[in-house]
């Protein structure tokens, strides 16, 4: 069976705080997060941009969390005001998953790294 894998990386610079950590990532700071999306699909889909199905999906819909905050993306962003859970690294990339997910088909297999830290990341896959 034919198989597609989709990479794509993006940064973003986002603000934020661990709420009830005991320490310095208890306070307000920031970080230039890298991610990375891998979608792994049997077959190519259509997209919002493309009628016919050429592709495993779109890169837009894989990079949404690029996009400046103020057009629904995480870009200087303040994260405890855009998601509901600790912005921990884990829930980030949860987040970051389960938002990628509704934008896409849902046969794709998706995982997505997030580097909070040049030597600190986290995988998410569901």
């Amino acid at each position: 069976m034919p198989t597609w894998t989709l990479h794509t990386e993006f940064k973003f610079d986002a603000a934020h705080y661990i709420d009830g950590y005991d320490g310095k990532c208890g306070r307000m700071h920031g970080h230039s997060y890298k991610v990375k999306m891998t979608a792994k699909s049997n077959k190519l889909n259509p997209s919002q941009y493309l009628e016919t199905p050429d592709m495993v999906c779109d890169f837009k819909e894989l990079k949404w969390a690029a996009k400046d905050s103020e057009k629904g993306g995480f870009d200087h962003g303040f994260l405890n005001e855009l998601m509901p859970d600790n912005t921990t690294a884990e829930r980030i990339a949860e987040f970051i998953h389960k938002e990628t997910k509704n934008r896409i088909p849902d046969d794709i297999e998706l995982t997505v790294t997030v580097w909070e830290t040049e030597t600190s990341w986290v995988e998410y896959t569901d």
